[in-house]
């Protein structure tokens, strides 16, 4: 990949500013130009070692936690045993971020959880992810493709699974933005640019989810689309606080509050229940409302919220990246 000069107007050489000082020299070697760039290792390169680095610690931690894990396609999955799931893949992630983020001498939350707002990005995003998937579950249950059949639990029952798969859908939405749109995203960015990255990782979310039970050709399609809506998140607050917060909530209302399958996935403790009705290519079938193609005018409609609210308000971090290199971006305090 090639590191692209910075899209911004470039200052008087008398005013030009110094190279930042997370920056690594390149070592004069004979061939350095081939994997050193103005900014250090190429962005190629970079996520070749985050890549390998990834894969082998989730080896390795996989290898330890799965024994205990046993996971069974034709069974709810009990709060526990995704919460070593998930745990498995989060820390691969978290270490491999760790250590590009040293290797680059730059923060740990550099790539996409800095920023002063970050508490309220993530509330704003649970509010908007709860809001997002209620109102597709009352768009297919008016539409007679779903059928709620009234609660599951009450009681101290219902408030502890509540909070255990909140706590767990939080982790998810950590897990999957870090690996799909945190170090990857801001590192691909300076190599071939903003939207040719956010495609190229929204196409791979939407691949690895074919390795769920259930899942379908729109709900891959479904799960890509919801990566871009991420990704214009991050696009315009260079943050990815609040699609933590949309992504957990999501998750949390199909398989906790309305009781639906996410992603062919059926989670153990939900506090309603129901079941699909008619095509599958309406209701979502097995897939759960992802998929459902009625989910695709819903995504529309928050792209278009997010553009009004966010796309108004000033430039964006990654502004003159969109199709072409660019340097590191400018983030928000």
């Amino acid at each position: 990949m090639s590191e692209g000069k910075d899209s911004t107007t470039a200052p008087d050489s008398a005013e030009a500013p110094k190279r930042p000082s997370f920056v690594a020299p390149s070592p004069r070697i004979p061939g350095h130009w081939l994997f050193f760039g103005p900014q250090g290792l190429r962005a190629g390169w970079s996520l070749l070692v985050f890549a390998g680095l990834w894969f082998v610690l989730l080896t390795v931690v996989q290898a330890v936690v799965g024994p205990h894990l046993h996971l069974r396609g034709d069974q709810p999955i009990p709060p526990f045993t995704g919460l070593l799931l998930e745990g498995s893949q989060f820390v691969p992630v978290l270490l491999a971020t760790a250590a590009m983020a040293l290797l680059e001498r730059r923060p740990l939350l550099f790539y996409g959880f800095q920023g002063k707002a970050r508490a309220l990005r993530l509330v704003s995003g649970v509010v908007w992810g709860f809001i997002a998937i209620s109102a597709v579950v009352l768009v297919l249950r008016q539409l007679g493709y779903l059928s709620i059949e009234g609660r599951t639990l009450g009681g101290i029952a219902a408030l502890k699974y509540a909070c255990e798969w909140g706590g767990l859908f939080l982790l998810v939405g950590l897990t999957e933005e870090s690996t799909f749109r945190g170090y990857v995203q801001f590192t691909i960015t300076r190599g071939i640019g903003f939207w040719w990255g956010a495609l190229l990782f929204a196409v791979l979310f939407g691949f690895m989810h074919g390795s769920n039970n259930g899942e379908s050709p729109v709900g891959l399609i479904g799960a890509g689309a919801v990566g871009l809506i991420f990704c214009l998140s991050l696009w315009y607050t260079g943050s990815l606080w609040w699609a933590v917060g949309f992504h957990a909530a999501w998750d949390w209302g199909q398989s906790y509050f309305f009781g639906t399958a996410d992603s062919g996935m059926v989670a153990q403790g939900h506090l309603f229940s129901e079941h699909a009705v008619g095509k599958a290519l309406w209701s979502g079938g097995v897939t759960g409302p992802e998929g459902s193609v009625l989910v695709f005018p819903l995504l529309l409609m928050v792209a278009l919220m997010m553009y009004l609210w966010w796309g108004r308000r000033g430039k964006p971090p990654f502004a003159g990246a969109a199709w072409r290199p660019m340097k590191t971006p400018k983030l928000p305090s």
